[in-house]
């Protein structure tokens, strides 16, 4: 009889319909809406701004939010970690994104590519720039060994690839990348407070206007906050976030060159 009550509430109280135009988070149940959300204010830990962190998770439109977990950082900060369900749904029929590859090749099929339509080794240099100190990005894009079973680009036989490293300065890229005669240029931005890697890759992009070798270089970025709707805004010809891979940027950046007769 228990069980059978169950079913019955679960049958009514649950709406299990998927709808490509109220897309809505999943947790338990289909449109529960069931979200996870962290956030630091800037108060001290105790009944006051629990609240406060109640109130401001429903402004982001969050239904009976719980704060699951608090923790002092200092006497006057405090870090919550809420749970609760997103009110709001978004129509995935509405969205149009473009890829920037329709078909990522492989490492031979690149490796073919550039034989066929450039007939001769391109040259990629990659570098974290500015203050940036983090090169696990860009070593998993530019080292030979790769990152997760993807091999980089130093190991592509049509490719020479130059890992400059990190803390690279705008000028220092720049000079280097005339020296080695670069055809692609790879920028590498992990650290993102209050922006500074916006400033910077803009930085470069006037650089290499002033130089006039703007048009003549593929010029790419990549980083946790990275997509390539930013970076074509900054003026970049691409932009690759997370859970990209060497031959992604290269299948970009072979046909690029291609089209733009870059040979």
């Amino acid at each position: 009889m228990l069980m059978s009550s169950l079913y019955s509430i679960e049958k009514k109280d649950f709406d299990k319909t998927f709808d490509i135009k109220k897309v809505k988070p999943f947790g338990d149940t289909m449109n529960d809406g069931k979200v996870q959300i962290s956030f630091t204010l800037p108060l001290e830990d105790n009944e006051k701004s629990l609240a406060a962190a109640k109130i401001l998770s429903e402004m982001m439109g969050v239904n009976n939010p719980d704060v699951v977990f608090h923790k002092k950082l200092d006497k006057d900060f405090t870090f919550y970690i809420i749970y609760g369900s997103l009110k709001y749904s978004v129509d995935y029929s509405n969205i149009h994104v473009e890829p920037i590859n329709q078909v990522v090749m492989t490492m031979d099929e690149v490796d073919e590519y550039i034989r066929k339509n450039i007939k001769r080794k391109i040259v990629v240099v990659g570098a974290s720039t500015g203050t940036d100190a983090h090169t696990v990005g860009i070593d998993a894009i530019m080292n030979m060994k790769g990152y997760a079973g993807h091999y980089g680009l130093e190991r592509y036989k049509m490719i020479d690839a130059y890992n400059l490293g990190s803390q690279v300065e705008n000028e220092e890229f720049v000079r280097k990348a005339i020296e080695l005669k670069a055809d692609v240029l790879l920028v590498s931005q992990t650290i993102t407070q209050k922006n500074i890697h916006i400033k910077n890759l803009t930085n470069l992009v006037e650089i290499l206007e002033a130089d006039g070798i703007r048009d003549k270089i593929i010029l790419i970025c990549g980083g946790p906050r990275i997509n390539n709707e930013l970076a074509k805004e900054l003026g970049y010809d691409a932009g690759f976030g997370p859970g990209t891979f060497a031959e992604d940027v290269a299948t970009f950046a072979v046909i690029e060159m291609s089209k733009r007769k870059i040979l």
